[in-house]
C-alpha cells in the first residue's frame, strides 16, 4: 500500500479541472461557430461529434496502454495531444481545422480519463477513494461552471475598439483575429496544456498496482461480457445519459438565440455555465439521497423531473426557458452515478473490462449532437431536441428493469425501544 500524497492528490484534482474545462466548452461557442463559418445545425453537431468519437476509438485501447507503459507516460502525452490540438486550431481557425483539432484534444481527454481514476485510488488511499472520486467530479463540475464565464470574459473584453490594458489580453488582443475573438480560448487551452505537460514530466508518480477485478481485461473477457444482454442495455443507458448532457449542453445557447433572440455571449454563456453549475449542487445532493434511498429510485424520480424541465424548457417562454434548461442539469447530476454503479453491481466479475465498455459509451456525446442538428436542419431546432425524449426515456426505463446483485446501502432508522 502506497503512502497518501495530498499534493499528488491536489494535481489529480487539478487534472480533473483541466479536463473538464477543456471539454464543457462546445455548448456556448456553438452560435458562434454557426455565425462565423456559416454551417448548417449538422456541420455544427459534426465538432461535438469529432471530440466526443475520440472516447468511442480511445478508450479501451487506453486500458490496455495504460496497462503496458504505466501512467506518467500516457498523462505526458495526452496532454502533448491536447495541446498540438488546441494550437493547431489557434494557428489555423476554420471550420475543416477545427474539426481535426476538436478529435485530437477528446483524444488527449479519453487516455487522461481512463488513466486518472486508478491514479487517484492510490494517491489518496484505497479507503478513502469515495470522497476523493467526489472532490474529483466536484472540481469537474467547478470548471464546466467556470469555463463558460471565461468564454464571455475574453469574447467581451477582445471585441472592444480600444486594445485591452491587461498585457495578457493584450498578448491574445494580437494574435487572435479581430473576426473571431473566441478562438483566444484556443490559445488558453494549447497554454494550460503546454503547463500540464511540463508539470506531469517533472512530477513523480506512483505506480499503480491493480487488482485483478480492476484489469483491462482480454480480448477473451470482453467477448464474454458483450454476449450478455445487460452489458449492452447498461452501455446504452451511459450512452444515453452523456448523449442527453451533451446534447442539452451543445445546444442551449443557440436554441435560446433562435427561438428568444438572447445574446449567447451574455444569456447564452451564463445558461450553459448555470447548467453545470447546478449539475455540480445536484452531485452533492445525490450523495445524501443514495444513503436515504434505492438508487433505482432517486435515478427515476429525477429523471422524470428532468422530463419536466425539458418539456418547459423547449414550449415555454424565452424567462422559463433560460432557467429550465440548467434546472436539467441539476436532476441530470444523479444520472451517471446511478447508472454506473448500478451496471458494475449488475456483473459478478470483469469489472475492470466492463468499466472500459461503459466508459465507451461517452460516445454518445458525439451521436445525440448530431442526430439533434441533422433533426434541427429537417424539422427546426425545437423539433431536434425533441430526440431527448427518447434519451431520457431510456434513462428512465433503467430504473425499472436494473436488477443489481447488491444494491446501495442506506441508513436505515431502527425505532427506538422504551427504557425497560
Amino acid at each position: 500500500m502506497h503512502a497518501r500524497s495530498y499534493p499528488l492528490v491536489g494535481l489529480i484534482l487539478l487534472t480533473f479541472f483541466v479536463i473538464s474545462f477543456l471539454t464543457n466548452i462546445l455548448g456556448p461557442l456553438i452560435p458562434e461557430i454557426i455565425d462565423d463559418f456559416k454551417l448548417s445545425l449538422t456541420l455544427a453537431a459534426l465538432l461535438p461529434f469529432a471530440f466526443f468519437i475520440a472516447y468511442g476509438v480511445f478508450s479501451i485501447p487506453a486500458g490496455f496502454l495504460i496497462e503496458r507503459v504505466g501512467e506518467k507516460p500516457i498523462l505526458v502525452g495526452a496532454f502533448g495531444v491536447a495541446y498540438a490540438g488546441a494550437q493547431l486550431l489557434a494557428l489555423f481557425p476554420n471550420y475543416l481545422v477545427a474539426v481535426s483539432s476538436l478529435f485530437l484534444i477528446g483524444s488527449g481527454m479519453a487516455f487522461l480519463q481512463v488513466a486518472i481514476n486508478p491514479l487517484l485510488r492510490v494517491a489518496g488511499g484505497e479507503e478513502h477513494f469515495a470522497f476523493n472520486a467526489t472532490l474529483g467530479q466536484l472540481s469537474f463540475g467547478l470548471a464546466s461552471f467556470l469555463s463558460p464565464l471565461v468564454y464571455a470574459y475574453l469574447v467581451r473584453n477582445l471585441s472592444q475598439p480600444d486594445p485591452p490594458e491587461s498585457p495578457w489580453l493584450a498578448l491574445l488582443d494580437r494574435l487572435v483575429p479581430p473576426e473571431l475573438p473566441w478562438i483566444a480560448l484556443y490559445w488558453l487551452f494549447a497554454a494550460i496544456s503546454l503547463l500540464m505537460v511540463g508539470i506531469m514530466a517533472l512530477v513523480r508518480l506512483p505506480r499503480v498496482e491493480r487488482g485483478a477485478d480492476e484489469q483491462a481485461g482480454t480480448l477473451a473477457i470482453y467477448r464474454q461480457l458483450l454476449r450478455q444482454p445487460q452489458v449492452w442495455l447498461f452501455f446504452l443507458g451511459i450512452f444515453a445519459y452523456v448523449g442527453s448532457e451533451q446534447g442539452i449542453t451543445n445546444w442551449i445557447s443557440e436554441f435560446l438565440t433562435r427561438y428568444h433572440g438572447y445574446d449567447p455571449q451574455t444569456v447564452g454563456a451564463r445558461s450553459v455555465s448555470a447548467f453545470w453549475g447546478l449539475m455540480t449542487a445536484g452531485t452533492l445532493l445525490g450523495m445524501v439521497l443514495f444513503k436515504l434511498l434505492d438508487s433505482r429510485i432517486v435515478l427515476r424520480l429525477f429523471t422524470l423531473a428532468a422530463l419536466g424541465c425539458l418539456t418547459a424548457a423547449l414550449f415555454g417562454p424565452g424567462p422559463v426557458a433560460r432557467w429550465a434548461f440548467p434546472l436539467i442539469g441539476l436532476f441530470a447530476s444523479v444520472m451517471w452515478p446511478a447508472v454506473f454503479s448500478l451496471a458494475l453491481n449488475s456483473v459478478e466479475a470483469h469489472h475492470g473490462a466492463f468499466s472500459g465498455i461503459l466508459v465507451t459509451g461517452i460516445a454518445g456525446g458525439a451521436v445525440v449532437p448530431l442526430i439533434i442538428g441533422a433533426l434541427g436542419d429537417a424539422l427546426g431546432l425545437r423539433g431536434g431536441l425533441c430526440f431527448l425524449y427518447l434519451t431520457f426515456g431510456y434513462i428512465l426505463s433503467v430504473s425499472f428493469w436494473a436488477r443489481p446483485l447488491i444494491t446501495n446501502k442506506t441508513i436505515r432508522w431502527r425505532k427506538r425501544e422504551p427504557a425497560r
